[in-house]
């Protein structure tokens, strides 16, 4: 059995993985840095010495080398040997960047271990079918997409989804992505198209809903002299405009019935008629479509047509609403508020611990968009740099129940007739609110306000604070806390790393 090469300046992370590995069977060799490693490559190179690697995993961030050069000269070097990279800072850019030369997979600290074992195993199994994966001509920088939605983000799933887009780089597949408004989906498109092959090509973005349905045909198709009224010359449409790059249909999930049927002879066909012309026109487009609608739905509802629906579904990307990313709350309003200040000339407004706390628990139910408004209006409303719980503006302030977590409900105080006396067991144990009332509550305040996906939403917030009282009280440790949960211990990592909980035991690898 070949060996297992790890490569972080961590001595921490190094004996995690040293022992997991060799208790599935695994022979280890470990490196602090890159130089160690390439001198090891450089005894190793043209040799069939037993000790060649079979998986390299090797972090991003060290000093010296980092770890998207010592990739970009092993890829060099052994062009079949599978790399695994992780790194604490997940951004898109390096999550797409480790791809494109050639990385097998991505892990995110902190990651399960076994699951990282796993990911291990299948990657040396995979070795021998990895010849000639090696993409030429890599790029050794890229650029940085400078918004705020696509920085460094603790949240999975939007790890999950700088994967995806790093994994589709190299392909051409059609992509939905779905997700509430707000949450940045046209950002991804364009992330994608940036980091395709395509990316010398024109981007064209088109929002079906905000086109009037009698003028979208000739919008995204053109039109000939005299098609109709007005048509006084000949127009390209934006397929024609996006030939060699990518068209963005937005909001597909409006586009009315006829057009639908157009767009799937032209997405089978590969070619379409202008308004009034007679030639086919030929246009290479890929296309990436978004809604905030569930098109299974609408399909049941005959509002729109399975076969489209299928031929737009090959690659699906949920972008997750920022009340399920709250981790990243607070960095994405430090980058508005800068923003916002560079832009009108002031101080940048500072939210002090309270004002943070407060900013964290609202739900945005107009998601990322609805907080870079939030920090515009305290850049603008504010009295000071420092911000207060006070400062806030109305909507978070005016909202109650809709900004405090469930667990934490507190409730009316029992009056004097009710409490118990202090210092006895009965008040320690004695409940503080009835929690199925609040939960009605919440509920009903949600609905109020017509958010949509409010039962996902609250049931999601229910498993976070049982999982959250149940790590709580065994201590972080899984196992036990499963036991007392009455579920698996599976089940609880499971929903652990679904629900972005960050609750260390003695089987998960933490670093950087």
């Amino acid at each position: 059995m070949n060996t297992i090469w790890i490569l972080d300046d961590e001595p921490g992370m190094r004996w995690v993985l040293e022992k997991a590995l060799d208790k599935a069977g695994w022979p280890v060799r470990s490196f602090a840095d890159g130089i160690a490693l390439k001198e090891a490559l450089d005894a190793l190179e043209g040799t069939a010495d037993p000790r060649m690697p079979a998986v390299l995993v090797s972090d991003i961030r060290m000093p010296g080398p980092d770890g998207l050069s010592v990739l970009a000269a092993v890829r060099a070097r052994l062009p079949d040997l599978p790399v695994i990279m992780m790194t604490a800072y997940t951004d898109l850019d390096t999550t797409v960047a480790a791809f494109e030369q050639g990385a097998f997979d991505y892990l995110a600290k902190p990651f399960d271990i076994q699951s990282a074992v796993e990911l291990i195993a299948r990657a040396a199994q995979s070795a021998p079918s990895r010849a000639g994966a090696v993409q030429e001509n890599q790029t050794d920088a890229w650029a940085v997409l400078g918004e705020a939605e696509m920085a460094p983000s603790q949240s999975p799933a939007m790890q999950d989804v700088f994967r995806a887009i790093g994994r589709l780089s190299q392909s051409g597949a059609t992509v939905l992505i779905t997700g509430e408004s707000g949450t940045g989906k046209e950002l991804v498109a364009r992330a994608l198209h940036r980091h395709s092959r395509r990316a010398d090509g024109p981007f064209v973005a088109v929002n079906a809903a905000a086109i009037p349905r009698d003028l979208l045909e000739a919008e995204l198709f053109g039109h000939e002299r005299g098609a109709f009224t007005g048509a006084v010359q000949s127009r390209r449409g934006r397929f024609e405009e996006a030939d060699g790059g990518t068209l963005f249909l937005d909001e597909i999930g409006d586009m009315p019935a006829e057009l639908q049927t157009r767009l799937l002879r032209v997405l089978a066909e590969g070619a379409f008629y202008r308004v009034g012309g007679a030639r086919p026109v030929r246009a290479d487009v890929r296309i990436v479509a978004a809604t905030h609608q569930p098109l299974e739905e609408r399909v049941r509802a005959g509002l729109f047509r399975a076969d489209l629906f299928h031929r737009l579904n090959v690659i699906r990307l949920r972008l997750p609403p920022l009340r399920e990313r709250r981790e990243d709350i607070e960095s994405l309003a430090r980058h508005f508020l800068a923003r916002s200040a560079a832009e009108l000339g002031v101080p940048v407004r500072r939210p002090d611990a309270s004002a943070l706390e407060a900013l964290r628990r609202f739900d945005y139910p107009g998601n990322i968009r609805q907080l870079e408004n939030i920090c515009q209006w305290l850049t603008v409303m504010a009295p000071s740099a420092e911000v207060g719980l006070e400062d806030l503006p109305p909507e978070i302030l005016g909202t109650g129940a809709a900004v405090v977590p469930l667990q934490a409900e507190a409730g009316p105080e029992p009056d004097d007739a009710t409490r118990p006396a202090p210092g006895t067991e009965a008040a320690a144990a004695a409940p503080r609110s009835d929690w199925r009332a609040a939960l009605e509550a919440e509920a009903l305040g949600r609905l109020a306000r017509r958010e949509t996906g409010v039962m996902d939403a609250l049931q999601r917030d229910f498993e976070r604070a049982l999982l959250r009282a149940g790590l709580r009280q065994a201590g972080g440790r899984r196992g036990e806390a499963a036991l007392r949960l009455g579920i698996g211990r599976n089940t609880l990592t499971r929903k652990c790393r679904e629900l972005g909980l960050d609750e260390p035991d003695a089987d998960q690898a933490f670093g950087d």
